[in-house]
């Protein structure tokens, strides 16, 4: 006996079959691409293999989101362990450990009090922990001709930084520069206050700081002063391109080559401005030319207000 199925049921078999299609399954070459990208802990090359595979397979886009889902609890649980372990790393860490830095070496041209060229050579030391931040910086440049030593200027600085908010930071100074050029021997200063972290981003950031001083001026005519001061300064850097950096940071212990810093008292003010370009050659070497203002409204007698210093350097990180 034959059966005949009803021409209803037929069609509605035809129709389902032509709606749902079997759904494909996610070739192993699509796995084994979504794997080599999680292999890479890059979370971009993840995204893009895991759109690729969907775009390719959207039949397959709920084994695809389990995927997703899998590796971003993954990715999570390796972020807090690694975090935890280095901030147990910081606070079990030396006095002497987790230092970095960067030293410097170049020539100089300057204008002003004296036309000369020279040799300028610089140390910055930055150690970063979970809530206070060092930096110590150096600098000298000197300049002899004839025997006889025409130029003589060297700076050394320490600032310590606790950050007790997400944007908020106090600041602690200590600074010892001397410039003959300028008529001083010697210039102490310690300063303290809070500062404000306005932007920070890779490629751009700019923070302020502002607080009273306490300066002692020793000068070349023998006359040593001592004065209560306020300071205020911002730190400013911008990456324009992948390896070109322009530095305009208002702060004596900027690490890149652009640093300002204003002191005020009621006898005057001294003004320290540097603007640098930083070329990066590798991860490691970069060139750095920088320009310097150093302005002094009450100068020794027989000196001007303003001097001016052009720096074409060598910088080695580690």
């Amino acid at each position: 006996m034959i059966l005949h199925a009803r021409p209803s049921l037929v069609a509605a078999a035809l129709l389902s079959s032509w709606a749902m299609p079997a759904q494909a399954e996610l070739p192993e070459g699509v796995r084994a691409m979504i794997e080599a990208a999680r292999a890479t802990g890059d979370p971009a090359k993840v995204a893009t293999a895991l759109e690729l595979a969907r775009s390719a397979y959207p039949g397959e886009a709920e084994a695809i989101a389990a995927i997703e889902t899998e590796w971003a609890a993954a990715k999570a649980e390796r972020d807090t362990l690694a975090a935890a372990q280095h901030e147990e790393s910081i606070r079990s860490s030396g006095l002497l450990e987790l230092w970095s830095g960067e030293g410097e070496l170049g020539g100089f041209q300057s204008s002003g009090n004296s036309d000369t060229a020279g040799l300028t050579a610089s140390l910055s030391l930055i150690r970063e922990g979970i809530d206070w931040t060092h930096r110590v910086r150096a600098r000298a440049d000197y300049q002899s001709q004839n025997g006889v030593t025409s130029r003589e200027n060297f700076l050394f600085a320490y600032e310590p930084r606790w950050q007790f908010g997400e944007d908020v930071f106090a600041y602690g100074l200590a600074q010892f520069e001397r410039d003959r050029v300028q008529g001083v021997t010697g210039r102490y200063a310690i300063s303290g206050g809070l500062g404000y972290n306005i932007a920070d981003s890779e490629d751009f950031s700019l923070s302020v700081k502002a607080g009273p001083a306490f300066r002692i001026t020793e000068s070349t005519d023998g006359s040593r002063e001592s004065r209560i001061a306020g300071l205020v300064g911002a730190d400013f850097d911008w990456r324009m391109l992948e390896r070109l950096t322009l530095t305009q940071d208002v702060n004596a212990l900027a690490e890149t080559g652009g640093q300002a810093v204003a002191v005020f008292d009621a006898a005057g003010t001294t003004l320290n401005l540097i603007t640098g370009l930083d070329f990066r050659v590798t991860d490691s070497l970069r060139t750095r030319l920088s320009y310097q203002v150093d302005y002094d409204s009450s100068p020794p007698v027989g000196n001007v207000t303003t001097d001016t210093l052009t720096r074409a350097t060598i910088i080695y990180g580690f």
